[in-house]
């Protein structure tokens, strides 16, 4: 089975649902960062396993999952569901939680505040619009758009509107698409833009205005529709493709989308290309190699690393092919890098 086909048709979803349940629970209503990484790993690595798991001790073979995660497998393979879900399920305050925290803007924090003051599903939240914050605000206006992936198609053609208003503004500006769309996804939850120019770099203080320029530029043609935030270096906000003029199918219309700009000096750019690209079991290896090889790799850059552990001055890079030859590493294409 080729590894597109194994995103796509992921023949262990049911053990991945629940334990990313079981993550969404021990983030939200426990607080506990650890074992959401442990349960979302775990998810991870089965998600892109080719073949269905038949047990427990054969997914504890697999890197990531241990004793207790291969015991609940067992469980679920053997009764159709988890006890400990089971619980969580009939507890009314998780589930509320749980519900609250899917709005864009509402962490964990916020979603336990608006319980303790009764406010316990999303038609709860649109009753109390006075209680949530701007960003709230948005996310619970196009909760229901935020909800669904985005397919590849609707993501080329995102893409492709995006680079056509940059590049008639300026054909100085570089700017790709990250995360698991440039791996080769057929779906994806938002749109990652990396975005860097030759007049920004590490040394340079005209980022701000440099990403700034982009955003209202973006907002003039009707692409973003909202703002989130907007910083020196990072955008955060909404945009959606615009109908044709003369359309009169209105079931028709785009959906809202999740859109992020990250501004990067034009020297770390293609660290950060790497980087940002993933997956994140990919980058864990290749900083493990140049390690191994006497460098370090973080999303700035790459270094050498002295006799005294000590990393020297950046070395220069011009495309990502650069730092896989300082390593000593085959090019790997973003399609291939899963691990």
């Amino acid at each position: 089975m080729s590894k597109r086909k194994a995103e796509t048709e992921n023949v262990n979803a049911d053990f991945c649902d629940f334990l990313m349940e079981l993550a969404n629970y021990e983030k939200n209503v426990n607080r506990a960062m650890h074992k959401y990484n442990v349960y979302r790993k775990a998810a991870g690595v089965l998600a892109k396993h080719p073949t269905k798991i038949a047990s427990g001790a054969e997914a504890r073979k697999l890197d990531g999952i241990g004793d207790k995660i291969g015991k609940k497998i067992d469980e679920f393979i053997a009764t159709g569901k988890l006890d400990k879900l089971e619980k969580i399920r009939k507890d009314d305050k998780s589930v509320a939680i749980n519900e609250l925290t899917r709005v864009t803007g509402i962490g964990p924090a916020a979603a336990q505040k608006f319980v303790s003051e009764g406010i316990m599903t999303i038609e709860d939240l649109e009753k109390h619009k006075e209680k949530l914050n701007h960003h709230q605000k948005i996310g619970l206006k196009h909760f229901k758009d935020f909800e669904k992936r985005i397919p590849r198609d609707e993501m080329i053609l995102l893409e492709g509107r995006f680079q056509e208003i940059l590049h008639k503004l300026s054909k100085l500006y570089v700017a790709k698409v990250c995360g698991s769309y440039r791996r080769g996804s057929p779906t994806s939850g938002d749109i990652d833009f990396l975005l860097t120019h030759p007049n920004c770099t590490s040394t340079s203080k005209k980022g701000p205005s440099l990403l700034h320029d982009v955003i209202k530029e973006m907002e003039a043609k009707g692409f973003i529709t909202d703002t989130l935030s907007l910083g020196d270096s990072k955008f955060m906000g909404v945009c959606r493709l615009q109908d044709d003029s003369d359309k009169t199918d209105k079931s028709e219309e785009h959906s809202f989308r999740r859109i992020d700009v990250r501004l990067v000096p034009h020297d770390q750019y293609y660290c950060a290309l790497l980087y940002f690209t993933g997956s994140d079991v990919f980058n864990r290896n290749m900083r493990q190699e140049a390690l191994d090889q006497g460098f370090t790799i973080n999303e700035y850059c790459i270094r050498p690393v002295g006799s005294t552990g000590v990393p020297g001055e950046p070395l220069p890079v011009t495309c990502e092919e650069d730092i896989f030859d300082y390593i000593g590493m085959d090019y790997r294409k973003p399609e291939n890098r899963i691990s």
